[in-house]
């Protein structure tokens, strides 16, 4: 495999294991065959490091969040950024799809987690509850519920569709 620039920070497989995709501190996203480990996409967009990228569930899709407090949507057929979305949140630690692929969930330094519609990029909401920065966000299978584990020593679940304060 061609080396990136800088550090990886994060690599994803994508749902068939046909791919796989690494952030770096060099502000770009890799796209490796994961059989052969030639490189078939350097996505660049991104002005801070590359901190965490996801896969939709159907592959067609790539998304990574930045230092530069942003979340980029990639098409991977043709490599173009499709979507720029500006957290606000400052660095955005962690993304992840739904398992259904219409939902993006990023969180951040602040504490705060936004859901967004991952086709248009509409804010859904923003999720506050954890008192210091959220490092990573996982979907369940069904998607009803999204668990956030963050610097202030905390995991959280929340419902999803139905509300603004966490589960447990």
């Amino acid at each position: 495999m061609k080396e990136h620039t800088g550090i990886p920070l994060s690599v994803a497989f994508s749902p068939d294991g046909k791919w796989l995709a690494s952030a770096s501190v060099d502000q770009t996203v890799k796209v490796w065959d994961a059989t052969s480990g030639v490189e078939s996409l350097t996505l660049k967009g991104h002005t801070g490091r590359v901190l965490s990228v996801a896969f939709s569930p159907d592959g067609k899709r790539l998304a990574s969040s930045s230092a530069d407090r942003t979340v980029r949507l990639w098409d991977l057929a043709n490599g173009q950024e499709t979507l720029a979305l500006k957290a606000d949140i400052g660095e955005v630690h962690s993304v992840v799809f739904s398992p259904d692929g219409k939902w993006l969930a990023s969180a951040g330094r602040n504490g705060a987690v936004r859901l967004w519609d991952a086709t248009t990029g509409k804010l859904l909401r923003t999720l506050k509850g954890h008192a210091e920065s959220v490092r990573a966000v996982a979907f369940s299978p069904d998607g009803r519920r999204l668990a956030t584990a963050s610097y202030d020593e905390t995991v959280k679940v929340w419902d999803v569709a139905d509300g603004p304060e966490p589960l447990f």
